[in-house]
Protein backbone atom coordinates (compact mmCIF):
# COMPACT_ATOMS: atom_id res chain seq x y z
CA UNK A 1 0.00 0.00 0.00
CA UNK A 2 1.32 3.34 -1.17
CA UNK A 3 1.15 6.62 1.98
CA UNK A 4 0.53 9.93 0.67
CA UNK A 5 3.46 11.37 1.65
CA UNK A 6 6.29 9.01 -0.19
CA UNK A 7 7.77 7.84 3.31
CA UNK A 8 6.76 4.18 4.56
CA UNK A 9 8.12 2.77 8.09
CA UNK A 10 8.91 -0.56 7.38
CA UNK A 11 9.69 -1.94 10.54
CA UNK A 12 10.04 -0.80 14.08
CA UNK A 13 14.23 -1.09 15.21
CA UNK A 14 14.06 0.06 19.11
CA UNK A 15 12.38 0.15 22.15
CA UNK A 16 14.23 2.34 24.51
CA UNK A 17 14.40 4.37 27.49
CA UNK A 18 16.42 7.63 28.52
CA UNK A 19 17.95 6.88 32.02
CA UNK A 20 19.67 9.34 34.72
CA UNK A 21 23.10 6.38 35.13
CA UNK A 22 23.16 4.17 32.19
CA UNK A 23 25.33 1.33 34.18
CA UNK A 24 22.82 1.22 36.94
CA UNK A 25 20.19 0.92 34.42
CA UNK A 26 22.23 -1.40 32.58
CA UNK A 27 22.96 -3.66 35.67
CA UNK A 28 19.16 -3.42 36.65
CA UNK A 29 18.17 -5.44 33.15
CA UNK A 30 20.81 -7.82 33.70
CA UNK A 31 20.29 -8.90 36.74
CA UNK A 32 16.63 -8.77 36.64
CA UNK A 33 15.80 -9.91 33.11
CA UNK A 34 18.60 -11.70 32.09
CA UNK A 35 19.44 -9.43 29.15
CA UNK A 36 23.09 -8.97 28.31
CA UNK A 37 24.24 -6.17 26.19
CA UNK A 38 24.71 -6.52 22.64
CA UNK A 39 26.52 -3.14 22.49
CA UNK A 40 27.49 -0.96 25.07
CA UNK A 41 29.04 2.45 26.05
CA UNK A 42 29.36 5.59 28.35
CA UNK A 43 26.23 6.86 27.35
CA UNK A 44 23.99 3.06 27.77
CA UNK A 45 23.41 0.12 26.23
CA UNK A 46 21.47 -2.14 23.45
CA UNK A 47 20.15 -5.66 24.24
CA UNK A 48 18.98 -7.74 20.80
CA UNK A 49 16.22 -9.89 22.50
CA UNK A 50 15.79 -13.61 21.27
CA UNK A 51 12.66 -12.44 18.94
CA UNK A 52 15.39 -9.77 16.52
CA UNK A 53 13.98 -6.80 18.46
CA UNK A 54 16.12 -4.81 20.17
CA UNK A 55 15.79 -2.96 23.62
CA UNK A 56 17.87 0.47 24.53
CA UNK A 57 18.94 2.47 27.52
CA UNK A 58 20.57 5.85 26.82
CA UNK A 59 21.74 8.94 29.06
CA UNK A 60 20.97 11.87 26.55
CA UNK A 61 24.63 13.91 25.49
CA UNK A 62 23.00 17.00 27.42
CA UNK A 63 22.09 15.03 30.87
CA UNK A 64 18.71 16.22 30.58
CA UNK A 65 16.13 13.08 31.40
CA UNK A 66 12.31 12.84 31.21
CA UNK A 67 10.54 9.59 31.80
CA UNK A 68 10.12 8.37 27.93
CA UNK A 69 9.10 5.13 26.37
CA UNK A 70 10.42 5.75 22.86
CA UNK A 71 9.83 3.74 19.62
CA UNK A 72 12.59 3.79 16.48
CA UNK A 73 10.60 3.23 13.04
CA UNK A 74 12.86 1.93 10.44
CA UNK A 75 13.19 4.18 7.24
CA UNK A 76 14.87 3.08 4.42
CA UNK A 77 16.25 6.22 3.92
CA UNK A 78 16.62 9.05 6.79
CA UNK A 79 17.68 12.37 4.69
CA UNK A 80 14.71 11.27 2.39
CA UNK A 81 12.01 10.48 5.03
CA UNK A 82 13.09 13.94 7.26
CA UNK A 83 12.82 16.10 3.99
CA UNK A 84 9.42 14.59 2.85
CA UNK A 85 8.40 15.21 6.46
CA UNK A 86 9.29 18.61 6.56
CA UNK A 87 7.76 19.46 3.59
CA UNK A 88 4.26 17.97 5.13
CA UNK A 89 4.86 20.13 8.16
CA UNK A 90 6.07 17.33 10.98
CA UNK A 91 7.56 18.83 13.74
CA UNK A 92 11.64 17.60 14.27
CA UNK A 93 13.49 18.01 17.36
CA UNK A 94 17.28 18.73 15.70
CA UNK A 95 17.56 20.76 12.76
CA UNK A 96 19.78 17.47 11.45
CA UNK A 97 19.93 13.61 12.57
CA UNK A 98 22.19 12.25 15.07
CA UNK A 99 25.10 9.86 14.15
CA UNK A 100 26.10 6.79 16.42
CA UNK A 101 28.27 4.36 15.90
CA UNK A 102 25.83 1.91 14.58
CA UNK A 103 22.70 4.24 12.76
CA UNK A 104 21.65 7.69 11.72
CA UNK A 105 18.19 9.36 14.14
CA UNK A 106 16.12 12.32 14.53
CA UNK A 107 13.52 13.10 16.72
CA UNK A 108 9.96 13.79 15.90
CA UNK A 109 6.40 14.13 17.26
CA UNK A 110 3.02 13.16 16.17
CA UNK A 111 -0.24 16.05 16.24
CA UNK A 112 -0.69 14.60 19.81
CA UNK A 113 3.18 15.62 21.18
CA UNK A 114 3.97 12.25 21.65
CA UNK A 115 7.61 11.63 20.52
CA UNK A 116 9.36 8.81 18.20
CA UNK A 117 12.30 8.39 16.32
CA UNK A 118 12.85 7.77 13.01
CA UNK A 119 16.05 5.51 12.28
CA UNK A 120 17.88 4.18 9.91
CA UNK A 121 21.09 1.43 10.36
CA UNK A 122 23.73 1.55 9.51
CA UNK A 123 24.81 -1.52 6.91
Amino acid sequence: MATATGVKATGIDIHAYLVKDPKRATKFYRETLGLEPSWEGDQGAEFELGDGSTFGVWKMSDGSWHPSAGVFFAVPNLKEAVAELRKRGVKFTDEEPFESEVCHMIGAEDTEGNSFMLHQRKA
